[in-house]
């Protein structure tokens, strides 16, 4: 889960929707690779955090804190199942999109390598598989290098916006280096005005994009399966946001 605190308590956006939200930000590029890569690319963008760890201990706590506050993705251990459940699902829909999401795994976990021996083999076995499919589908090395760049672009701009990370005063903030090469920066100069983007990526010259968040008023729970209920319950807002082009 993404977790914002707000006045009154919780915001909530499931990481399967932040995904979603980065799938929207990619379908708005110009497609710069034959359909059914463009296609398969947009899949793994739109599920490159699917898999997630179930509840399923109704007395555990693994969506909490030690305080009993809903619990941030950015503060769970790294989950050798969910890694490797996102990758398994990946593969039934071919090898393209199982190339994808395996470098998206080495990039979020290359830094945990000789944490343990389970880590490290799984990583190696990453290696090994993006260099198995990279000759399967005749493909170098740079080539999916630039397709998975804009998966890392669509999926840091989406988490930007999703934790609300925009910068105060309209101070730019860079997203990441595009496939292009160039570094692209975002900033919002006023706190309900347009989000501008610079350079300008996308085939139009105005977007929107949107995501849904859950509302918590409850501080604290006792167990995931409180707050699972809560959640269930929860009222949802949808969080809008209009991107422009930066004005030179």
């Amino acid at each position: 889960m993404i977790v914002n605190s707000t006045p009154a308590g919780w915001q909530i956006i499931y990481q399967q929707a932040h995904a979603l939200l980065a799938m929207q930000l990619a379908w708005h590029w110009p497609p710069t690779l034959p359909p059914d890569r463009w296609v398969g690319l947009l899949a793994a963008i739109a599920q490159h955090d699917d898999e997630q760890d179930a509840w399923r201990d109704r007395g555990g706590h693994h969506g909490l804190t030690a305080a009993g506050a809903p619990a941030n993705f950015t503060q769970k251990a790294f989950s050798m199942a969910q890694a490797t459940g996102v990758l398994a699902a990946a593969r039934f829909q071919g090898r393209w999109r199982s190339l994808l999401t395996s470098m998206h795994l080495s990039c979020l976990y290359e830094s945990l390598r000789g944490q343990s021996e389970e880590i490290t083999a799984f990583l190696n076995s990453l290696r090994d598989q993006q260099q198995q499919w990279r000759r399967a589908l005749k493909l170098t090395k740079a080539e999916a290098q630039h397709a998975y760049d804009l998966l890392h672009w669509c999926d840091r701009l989406s988490l930007i916006l999703c934790r609300q990370e925009l910068p105060e005063m309209g101070r730019a903030l860079e997203i990441y280096r595009g496939s292009d090469g160039r570094r692209y920066d975002v900033r919002r100069p006023q706190a309900d005005g347009p989000v501008l983007v610079q350079p300008w990526p996308f085939a139009t010259p105005e977007i929107e994009v949107n995501v849904e968040a859950s509302v918590l008023t409850q501080l604290q729970f006792q167990d995931d399966a409180e707050l699972a209920a809560t959640l269930r319950a929860a009222p949802v807002e949808t969080l809008r946001w209009t991107l422009k082009a930066a004005e030179n």
